[in-house]
Order: structure tokens, then C-alpha cells, then sequence
């Protein structure tokens, strides 16, 4: 096994597998189900199914559906998505979900961080840090249920999450969400150095070598959408993962 996690991060609206871009304009690009079978096939060693419906309509999980997503999964599965409640973070790691991913609860209120972290221990729960830069480049802490900028420096919130007991931060470059235009590694470097946990780094990787450069930047793991789901310049739905081989020449390092 690699020392560094590499995670197809798959993005679910109304039940269907979506891709957006900027988190903007979702398209759909298949059947959830169908992609975790895929993935189970190439031997991934960790999914994320992050709905994103579910914290903008105030909607709970779908946990019928995400039932159906851990039988499915051969490999630890992270979801995120509506979660507000330990009784609800409970219920999901009760139905084989190993970690939860919470945003717009942990901006509200970084109790329900420390509930499951106290509860069920800090490498349950993963909080996402949702940054976008704004006109001028300066990056900022972006709400994913309204879209708005949050008032809180994005560095201090995700500080404060790690204070409350968040085991892993998903830090979620916005602008570069769906582009394949290469990761944002001043922002990957920025929170690694200020950050005591692992950082999951997700937006903008085009290519084995993006994954690469987000490891030497301080990434613990790198997590990928588009760069697994779409094929070509004219982004053709193929679900894929690179081989074992390939990402070991590029990561260059195993676990003992």
C-alpha cells in the first residue's frame, strides 16, 4: 500500500453521479453505483461520495442510499452531505461508512466535530475547507450551502477543526474545481505547514504528476473528480484509476 491515499472524489446530486465545474453547473455523468463496482475493480484504496444537495436544501442523508453504496464499496468509504447530528454520523458509520465529511454543520457550530470525534475518535470525521480565490487572488473560506464567502479566514476555520477534534482536512480549492488545470499548491503548501493533521488536497488534478506535486507541497492524500471520470478534450464519461505501478514510479514511496 502507498503511503500517500489517492481518492476519486465522486459527487452525488438527486441519486445520480454529477460533475461540476467551479462548483457550478452540475452535469451528470452516471450511475453511483456503477462507478463504485469500477472502482472496486481497479482496487482503489479509498472513496469519497460527497452529495451536494443535500447541506443546500437542508436535507439528511439518503441513508438507503448510502446503504447501498457500503455494501457495494470494497474500501473505506468517506461520505459527506446533510450530516448535522451525532445520532445521524452514528447511523452512517452503523450502515459501514468509515468516515463522515462535514461542512456547513461545522461552520455553524464545531460541536458536532467534537461530538463524533469524542465518540466514535478524531479518524471519523473529516471537515471540508471549501476555498475559493477571490477577484484579486486572495483566498477565502466559501460556504458550499449558499455560495457565499464565510467570515471566518479560511486557515483559522480550519485550525479551529482541528482544535475540535477533526481527524483530516479536505481542503477543496473551488476555482479549481473541474478544470484539470493543476492543483492550487500554494494553498496545498500554505495548510500543510499550519495544519497537525493529514491534508486531503482535491481540485484541479489533471495528471499523475499533479498528484505528485500536491504530495511534495505537504498533501497526506490527494482526491480527484474529473481527472476520474472524464476522458479527452471533450470530456468523455470513462471512470478510471491509474495502476498500482504507475502510482508507486510517481509517489516513489510505500508504507513499511
Amino acid at each position: 500500500m502507498l503511503k500517500n491515499r489517492v481518492i476519486p472524489a465522486l459527487l452525488l446530486q438527486s441519486g445520480g453521479l454529477v460533475k461540476t465545474r467551479k462548483f457550478r453547473d452540475p452535469v451528470y455523468v452516471g450511475d453511483p453505483v456503477n462507478a463504485i463496482r469500477i472502482f472496486n475493480e481497479k482496487e482503489v484504496d479509498e472513496l469519497m461520495v460527497l452529495d451536494i444537495r443535500a447541506s443546500r436544501e437542508g436535507l439528511e442523508p439518503n441513508f438507503a442510499l448510502i446503504e447501498k453504496f457500503a455494501g457495494e464499496c470494497f474500501m473505506p468509504l468517506t461520505y459527506g452531505g446533510g450530516v448535522r447530528t451525532l445520532e445521524q454520523a452514528g447511523r452512517l458509520f452503523a450502515l459501514g461508512v468509515e468516515k463522515i465529511s462535514v461542512q456547513t454543520s461545522a461552520l455553524e457550530n464545531l460541536s458536532i466535530v467534537r461530538e463524533v470525534s469524542d465518540k466514535f475518535g478524531s479518524q471519523s470525521i473529516v471537515v471540508s475547507v471549501d476555498v475559493e480565490r477571490g477577484f484579486f487572488g486572495s483566498p477565502r473560506l466559501r460556504k458550499c450551502a449558499s455560495g457565499k464567502t464565510a467570515d471566518v479566514p479560511w486557515l483559522e476555520f480550519a485550525q479551529r477543526a482541528v482544535a475540535a477534534g477533526a481527524g483530516e482536512i479536505l481542503l477543496n480549492a473551488v476555482h479549481k474545481d473541474g478544470t484539470l488545470s493543476g492543483p492550487d499548491l500554494p494553498l496545498v503548501t500554505q495548510a500543510s505547514r499550519a495544519l497537525s493533521v493529514p491534508l486531503i488536497a482535491l481540485g484541479g488534478v489533471a495528471s499523475l504528476d499533479d498528484i505528485r506535486k500536491c504530495v511534495d507541497a505537504g498533501a497526506s492524500a490527494v482526491a480527484a473528480g474529473a481527472f476520474f471520470v472524464y476522458h479527452g478534450p471533450y470530456r468523455a464519461v470513462l471512470i478510471t484509476y491509474p495502476a498500482f505501478a504507475d502510482l508507486e514510479s510517481v509517489l516513489g514511496n510505500k508504507n513499511a
